[in-house]
């Protein structure tokens, strides 16, 4: 059984499905389906059955795959023995949410650019829940997110609590504001089904308070620049529009903070383990620029 062959079967049961695998291999889907016929072949029986469109490990299957996962370990573990220590080549998908654009993936680019010259980072900014079935998916090897992500093969890395802040344009509000503030006012804040959303729905009850969901970050800070309404978004996000007072802070509600992990299916050593721990260490809601 070559190392190959291995490699694919790993993989098909790792992402439930021959064309994952492939993508991720950047081969064939065929490809991958004649690996494994012939390495089925060699074991003597079926190694892995379609249940509910998703593919799995039979129990032969399950068997091969503890000894394919050992060796594929003891491979990276030889790389990374036999290359210069500290040099990391090769390109790492890493998605982030777009408060971590907003929070510190400049300082983390600058980190990588100055450690690791010739990584080559893909970065693809989008809501949690899309990075998170990306991750699991085997399409990125580095996600922060809301998290934690806790899934099979997955290690999750915290970066810490990101304290949330009520925010207006000065003079939009004066003093602290009442239940007529609110009413008045649209609050801008996180798309709906995220835990700022949904907190803030639990807050007010059935008050007529407007709430205007955003899955846009930007979107959320222009339009409280604007004098839309009431921002409702991490501290760290508008720490520039506070400090030259475009916004101002109000005394609203205590809200629970974001808190977000660098989690990545890569282990430690290998590129994606290099960016999670990082990440874990740069975008800390208290690490000082």
């Amino acid at each position: 059984m070559d190392l190959r062959s291995l490699e694919i079967f790993y993989w098909v049961a790792q992402l439930g499905g021959f064309r994952r695998a492939a993508a991720k291999l950047n081969t064939t889907q065929p490809s991958v389906s004649g690996r494994v016929l012939a390495l089925e072949a060699q074991a003597g029986g079926r190694l892995l059955e379609r249940d509910r469109g998703r593919v799995r490990p039979t129990a032969r299957g399950v068997v091969l795959l503890g000894y394919a996962g050992r060796m594929l370990a003891l491979r990276a573990e030889m790389q990374a023995a036999m290359q210069d220590t500290g040099v990391l080549r090769g390109t790492v998908r890493l998605g982030v949410s777009e408060t971590i654009v907003h929070t510190g993936l400049g300082r983390l680019m600058h980190a990588l650019a100055a450690a690791h010259p010739h990584l080559t980072v893909d970065v693809l900014v989008d809501v949690s829940p899309r990075l998170r079935s990306g991750l699991i998916a085997g399409e990125l090897d580095v996600a922060v997110l809301l998290g934690p992500v806790v899934a099979a093969g997955v290690r999750d890395l915290p970066l810490g609590a990101f304290p949330l802040v009520w925010v207006a344009r000065p003079g939009l509000i004066e003093g602290a504001p009442s239940m007529a503030d609110w009413v008045r006012w649209p609050i801008l804040t996180y798309a709906r089904g995220t835990g700022p959303y949904e907190e803030l729905c639990a807050l007010f009850g059935d008050a007529p308070v407007r709430l205007f969901a955003n899955s846009a970050l930007s979107a959320v800070i222009r339009m409280a620049l604007d004098g839309i309404g009431v921002g409702v978004i991490a501290a760290g996000a508008v720490q520039a529009e506070l400090a030259d007072g475009r916004l101002v802070a109000l005394p609203g509600p205590a809200l629970s903070p974001l808190v977000f992990t660098a989690s990545t299916t890569g282990r430690p050593g290998s590129l994606g383990g290099v960016v999670a721990a990082l990440a874990a260490d740069l975008l800390r809601p208290d690490h000082e620029s």
